[in-house]
């Protein structure tokens, strides 16, 4: 089997370090070290659409949400994981470049909602389809099932992250 960049670091811990179990490292860097790259991909794919990936997160939360392509700042807020005043920042930027609107609640006129425009739903379309035909590209020495078990040890990791208080 081929070595990679963690096996030479974890065998010199090996090493250095005979008393401490360095296995962990071989998971955790792997994974650290493949997030690094995954995010210069992504990143690839959203420039190719003309947008920042901060752009694309809010985009894509408001696709999601199916018709009308509306959300509260709020619910804006939980599903990107930034603070109120970066968001209002966010969709100030977004807004000038014409891909989201604002609209006062028609329920609350305090209240504010965000809405993806034509432009926007055509750009956050065409940035994930971009996205997915990397991410195909990246995962295609995989087959159906290692995706599939590679997703669920994921999962695994990643749930007590995701259900921690924030």
């Amino acid at each position: 089997m081929a070595q990679d960049e963690v096996d030479r670091l974890t065998e010199a811990w090996r090493h250095e370090r005979p008393d401490l179990d360095v296995g962990p490292m071989e998971v955790l860097s792997r994974v650290s070290r493949l997030a690094r790259h995954l995010d210069r991909e992504r990143r690839a794919a959203f420039t190719e659409h003309g947008l920042e990936p901060w752009e694309f997160d809010v985009l894509a939360a408001l696709r999601r949400a199916g018709e009308p392509y509306e959300l509260s700042p709020g619910v804006l807020l939980g599903q990107t994981l930034v603070t109120s005043g970066t968001m209002t920042a966010r969709v100030d930027k977004l807004t000038a470049r014409g891909l989201v609107s604002r609209r006062r609640d028609d329920d609350d006129r305090r209240a504010v909602r965000v809405k993806l425009t034509d432009f926007g739903k055509k750009s956050v379309d065409a940035a994930l389809e971009g996205l997915l035909a990397n991410e195909r590209r990246l995962l295609a020495g995989l087959g159906d099932e290692e995706r599939k078990r590679l997703a669920d040890l994921l999962r695994a990791l990643v749930l007590p992250f995701d259900d921690a208080p924030s």
